[in-house]
């Protein structure tokens, strides 16, 4: 157990920030890292060409060893919806095959897939929630050897439904079919690990979970699509491009890896280096132990939630670091903005409370919340 880390952040005592599946407040440390890089800029004198590499190769390795991969197979992008298009840039689909999605998934993991679907005559299939919220048996009984691609997260972004990927992926190993990820909502705050789920390619923005910058991200490809085609043809993913004084010598060899799918302007001075220091934090507590933390306070909530006549999925249904509360009759309308009145600030998704908090938050938060539901119910 990891004891808050408030300290770490600029949050008042008398706000109760339980949203991190919404944006993650930056720590310090990741604001001073990134005004410092932000600075850099103001001298560009100071720069080399070999600062266009080093910090880049520092956050790809990082995450790689967030996620259990070498840094060779990380690419790094601008969003989660950039690595969705690249990775429907580059699996094969034919008419009559199946794309599968979840119902309510997040956008970005399905616009992609919906013209993949409709350029080469496969079926974009969208599967539904059962009333038993299982979502794991769900795509298990729907995957066939009809099956290209399953495009899913680890987690239910309205709610929190767990997916066991290790069996979804195995399954649709079988069959010949890709995964394709997009873990924003889930990784830095539980475990994942690419050999383990053997994701085709996978993606995560920062601004979540990684606690990181917006507008940063990354992207693991394994190594059969590392000769795939890139959405942008840009000069620093070339083989060779450490050398400036030679970037006229044009070339279609590329940077070993997953470089080739790197977004252009990658080296960004600004948000690279509040990314690498975010991911140093993750790493240094764990994904288990943020896990288990922040499992062990959802757990809290949800048992104090119950005593109010609010509904919770059970524990074991969930990721621990998510929380989907229901209210019997219907959430109230202006929920959201009256919680807020109360500094206690929470998302609605669907018909679903959304309750995701992380290490800075503490005992009085819970205690906040708990009190603003009781005036509100």
């Amino acid at each position: 157990m990891i004891a808050s880390q408030r300290h770490l952040f600029e949050i008042p005592d008398d706000i109760a920030y339980l949203n991190c599946a919404y944006m993650s407040p930056l720590m310090k440390p990741v604001v001073a890292a990134s005004s410092t890089g932000l600075q850099r800029k103001a001298t560009p004198w100071t720069v080399t060409p070999q600062d266009f590499f080093t910090e880049s190769e520092q956050a790809r390795g990082l995450f790689g060893r967030l996620i259990g991969a070498p840094a060779d197979d990380v690419a790094i992008v601008p969003s989660a919806s950039y690595g969705i298009a690249t990775a429907a840039a580059n699996l094969p689909v034919s008419a009559g095959q199946e794309i599968l999605v979840l119902r309510d998934q997040f956008p970005s993991n399905v616009y992609s897939w919906r013209d993949l679907a409709a350029e080469s005559g496969a079926e974009f299939r969208t599967l539904q929630r059962e009333q038993d919220g299982d979502w794991t048996r769900v795509i298990l009984d729907a995957i066939s050897e009809r099956t290209a691609i399953a495009a899913l997260p680890h987690n239910h972004w309205t709610d929190g439904s767990l997916i066991d990927l290790v069996a979804v992926g195995r399954k649709l190993r079988s069959v010949g079919a890709a995964l394709v990820l997009d873990l924003t909502q889930s990784l830095g705050a539980m475990p994942f690990s690419v050999p383990d789920v053997q994701p085709d390619f996978m993606v995560c923005a920062c601004y979540k979970w990684l606690l990181g910058p917006y507008s940063t991200g990354f992207m693991y490809v394994a190594p059969k699509w590392q000769q795939g085609r890139a959405l942008e043809q840009g000069w620093i993913t070339r083989a060779g491009s450490e050398n400036f004084a030679r970037l006229l010598d044009y070339t279609d060899a590329l940077q070993p890896g997953a470089r080739r799918f790197d977004m252009g302007e990658r080296s960004n001075f600004a948000l690279l280096p509040g990314a690498i220091t975010a991911m140093q934090h993750l790493l240094e507590w764990t994904p288990d132990a943020i896990s288990e933390t922040l499992g062990a306070r959802t757990g809290d909530i949800a048992a104090k939630a119950v005593k109010l006549g609010l509904l919770a999925p059970p524990d074991s249904a969930r990721a621990p670091h998510f929380l989907g509360l229901r209210f019997p009759d219907g959430a109230p309308e202006t929920l959201v903005q009256d919680m807020a009145a109360q500094q206690v600030y929470i998302s609605q998704r669907g018909d679903s409370m959304r309750v995701t908090p992380h290490l800075y938050n503490t005992d009085a938060d819970t205690d906040r919340l708990i009190h603003a539901l009781s005036s509100i119910i």
